[in-house]
Parts: structure tokens; C-alpha cells; sequence
């Protein structure tokens, strides 16, 4: 028969808690005492933008699934997703700093997953949208600033769909003649 707590009037930590906001106890089994966690510091930290300057990040679920990612360099930033397994978690990376001279990258980890999907790019002459779809080998999108994407705003939403298979959409705004961002690249 398990054991109903109420925490109410005997849990010490509700004093602890800010007031005016909505509180989550978490019993710490090391510390043999219960602790408070506020909804909306719970909630910040699960939806809040993860902030990249650096030139290299491995992505991994734990820091970065069901969040987005704003890439914040002009350098070259080396994206390395994790390898695909069909755990549907889905990874989505803005640009919030304009790519410089040669490209950024988000890849796949291994040799053997590949990405499926399409990118639409918003031309420069008559803001129409043209599509660029992946190949079978598929496994890097690049970001150059110019040709293909990687200027404040893009969007690209990558979602772990298979064993072996990333599902791809990117969304972007070319400054010049518009490319496929698409190649093979991992061997």
C-alpha cells in the first residue's frame, strides 16, 4: 500500500518558496529533505533559448531537445547533431548573427544517418520562395551568409524521425544567387 503525503501545513519547504507563485516540491533522496522548485524557473529553463558563440557544439537531448538553438557568430560554427535513433526529438536553430566568409554547418554524427526534407529559400529578386530538397546522402546543411542562408532569421527545424534518419525543414533568406544548402560531407 503506498503512503499519501500532503505537504500543506508539515513541508518546511513551502517557506522557503517566493510568494505569489506557483511552487513544485522535489524530495532530494541525498539530502533526506524536500526542496522547492518554482514553475516558472522550471519552465524558463526548459523553453529558453540556448545561446551558441562558440566555433564548434555537439548537440546532445539532454541540453538541447525541444529547444531552440540561436546561433550568435559570424565565425563558422560546426553543428554536430546526435546520432538518430527515431526518438522524435526535434532540434531547431535560428540564426541570430549573420554567417561570414566560409560556412557554417549542422551535420550528422556518424556516416550512416542521412537527412530527409527540403529548404525554402525566399529569392532576392522578387521575394518569391524557391525549394531545394535533400539528396539520398544528405548529411550537412551549410550557412554562408549569402548563397545559402545563414542570415538573421533562418530557421532550421531538424527532427530525430527514424533510426538512421534526420527530417529537415529550413527556412531562409539568401542574400545572393540562391543554392541548395544541402550536400554529403560525413564519411
Amino acid at each position: 500500500m503506498s503512503t499519501i503525503y500532503t505537504y500543506h501545513a508539515e513541508c518546511p519547504a513551502l517557506a522557503e518558496a517566493p510568494a505569489a507563485t506557483d511552487v513544485l516540491l522535489v524530495y532530494d533522496t541525498s539530502a533526506g529533505r524536500t526542496k522547492t522548485i518554482t514553475a516558472d524557473y522550471l519552465a524558463g529553463a526548459v523553453s529558453a533559448p540556448v545561446v551558441t558563440t562558440a566555433t564548434s557544439l555537439t548537440i546532445t537531448a539532454a541540453a538541447h531537445a525541444n529547444r531552440t538553438v540561436r546561433i550568435d557568430s559570424a565565425a563558422p560554427v560546426a553543428i554536430t547533431l546526435p546520432q538518430a535513433t527515431g526518438t522524435g526529438n526535434k532540434y531547431r536553430f535560428v540564426v541570430g548573427v549573420a554567417a561570414t566568409g566560409t560556412a557554417s554547418t549542422i551535420k550528422v554524427a556518424n556516416a550512416t544517418d542521412v537527412m530527409r526534407g527540403y529548404a525554402f529559400a525566399v529569392t532576392t529578386t522578387s521575394d518569391n520562395a524557391e525549394g531545394f530538397k535533400t539528396s539520398a546522402t544528405s548529411d550537412t546543411i551549410s550557412m554562408n551568409g549569402t548563397t545559402l542562408g545563414g542570415v538573421v532569421g533562418d530557421i532550421y527545424e531538424i527532427e530525430d524521425l527514424l533510426t538512421g534518419v534526420f527530417s529537415v525543414k529550413c527556412f531562409t533568406a539568401p542574400t545572393g544567387t540562391e543554392a541548395t544548402p544541402f550536400s554529403a560531407t560525413v564519411s
